[in-house]
């Protein structure tokens, strides 16, 4: 059984908004046509807390962290939108509209990545004190000297021995790698980290290690995360709030145990009644029926419609848009959900994610 949010803790989240995220849109020209893998996503993340970005393969949940990370290339542009960082000790910046000196000083100071795959993202010819001492040169203020002094901490931190900085990542296990990844992302103290998928191919223990970690590492230093993943198990264990995103779009918002106790839009429902349980009544696991369509040529209207077992006439015609639900006959609150289905279009307000 899925337990939501275990290993968090809101002592450090508040509502000051840290990232906002305006009608993004990312686009990729093919052979066959324009393809808009993001396609006008807004998105809030506040100041300490998990966010949590849910979806299937090919939603456009990596597409968006690359956006945000200035890291799309050819043939993927940003076709619109506002992505406006608030960093500590400086001035509010849109991250769409600055130019590569900027975003430079801003990546690893303010705004770090943990990539998908990232065991395989360190040098395989280079000990790990020395790729420390590039990226802390690089983006921080810090001598080589000085930076190399504060490696064994910075692992120490993430469960790992001063002795490993000394080691090549042949010699690491791939949790350990993982580890070293996550104390390079947080070595210059960000604000925000961006996780994509960092728990993929772990096993279950060195997982659980995982989101212990990254919950402990909000806790302690009070840094701001999104974690990309398709696995809802691990937003139940790690994140404050979730996002889930369905072909190019978010389709609801909600806090972590409101949306794993009372999920509002179907695509959602479907997510987490496939996720497998432990105890209680035993039934057969129901998986959305049909397949994720085709960014070069996303349905009219709704675009879950024509896997959507609720279906209305107007979901075929009509674009929903993102309202706020009330629920229980309880003062609206901004974790009290937040769904673009036409289902709730009498029981909501239109607002922004």
């Amino acid at each position: 059984m899925v337990n939501p949010s275990l290993a968090t803790s809101p002592l450090h989240t508040s509502d000051s908004p840290l990232l906002e995220v305006e009608n993004l849109q990312v686009f990729y020209r093919t052979v066959s046509g324009l393809a808009r893998a993001v396609d006008g996503v807004d998105l809030t993340v506040r100041r300490g807390e998990i966010l949590g970005l849910a979806g299937e393969s090919g939603c456009g949940k990596s597409t968006l962290a690359g956006a945000l990370l200035g890291l799309i290339r050819p043939p993927g542009y940003i076709a619109g939108g506002r992505v406006l960082l608030r960093p500590s000790g400086r001035e509010p910046v849109d991250l769409l509209r600055v130019d590569d000196g900027t975003l430079r000083s801003i990546r690893w100071r303010h705004l770090s990545y943990i990539p998908q795959g990232s065991m395989n993202s360190l040098n395989p010819v280079m000990r790990i004190v020395d790729q420390f001492v590039d990226v802390m040169a690089e983006h921080g203020t810090a001598s080589r000297e000085e930076a190399r002094d504060t490696v064994p901490s910075l692992l120490q931190q993430v469960g790992l021995g001063g002795h490993v900085a000394r080691m090549y990542p042949h010699e690491l296990s791939g949790g350990m790698k993982q580890r070293v990844i996550i104390a390079m992302a947080i070595a210059l103290k960000p604000d925000l980290v961006i996780a994509d998928e960092p728990t993929t191919a772990l096993d279950v223990n060195v997982q659980r290690v995982m989101i212990q970690t990254l919950a402990e590492l909000r806790d302690r230093l009070g840094v701001s995360l999104i974690i990309v993943t398709h696995d809802m198990a691990v937003h139940a264990e790690l994140v404050d709030r979730v996002a889930v995103m369905y072909a190019g779009k978010v389709v609801e918002v909600a806090g972590v145990r409101q949306i794993f106790a009372n999920p509002r839009h179907p695509y959602t429902q479907g997510l987490i009644g496939a996720i497998p349980r432990v105890g209680g009544e035993r039934k057969r696991l129901e998986g959305i029926q049909g397949n994720a369509p085709s960014p070069r040529d996303w349905p009219t209207g709704c675009r879950f419609h024509p896997r959507c077992s609720h279906v209305l006439p107007v979901c075929r015609s009509e674009v929903p848009i993102m309202r706020q639900i009330q629920s229980g006959g309880a003062e609206k609150q901004p974790d009290s959900g937040l769904v673009a289905c036409h289902l709730y279009a009498a029981a909501g307000s239109e607002v922004s994610a």
